[in-house]
């Protein structure tokens, strides 16, 4: 008996060498030990990224050299945030713009805990 709610396993993280929490039946993963009858430990989350050459690592998947600065960059998310106002689907500008291999997804990150992810999204 592992103690855990039903549906939990306990696996290892290739990328982070160490355990993780997942449920078989959401297939949901966290960091933090589920607790009976408690909220899974994560969040959903989708988003639109516009690089310019100050990123951390300015290339993506439709440019291999991002050559826009910093204001250039929000000037485009703030024309993507206007057609999102009004009417466009969120999916579809991630789809056609976002520097993110999550565009494939419509922006979708998917389900992720605490820690998964860079500190700067997570703040």
């Amino acid at each position: 008996m592992s103690g855990l709610p039903d549906g939990w396993i306990v696996k290892m993280s290739q990328s982070h060498g160490k355990e993780y929490y997942y449920n078989t039946q959401t297939q949901e993963s966290q960091w933090e030990r589920p607790g009976c009858g408690s909220a899974p430990a994560t969040v959903r989350a989708s988003h639109l990224l516009v690089k310019h050459r100050d990123s951390r690592r300015p290339s993506s998947w439709r440019e291999e050299t991002i050559t826009r600065s910093k204001e250039e960059a929000l000037n485009i998310l703030n024309g993507y945030l206007a057609q999102i106002n009004n009417g466009t689907p969120f999916a579809d500008l991630a789809s056609q713009f976002s520097d993110c291999s999550s565009a494939k997804r419509g922006g979708d990150l998917g389900h992720f805990g605490r820690g998964q992810m860079q500190k700067p999204f997570e703040d």
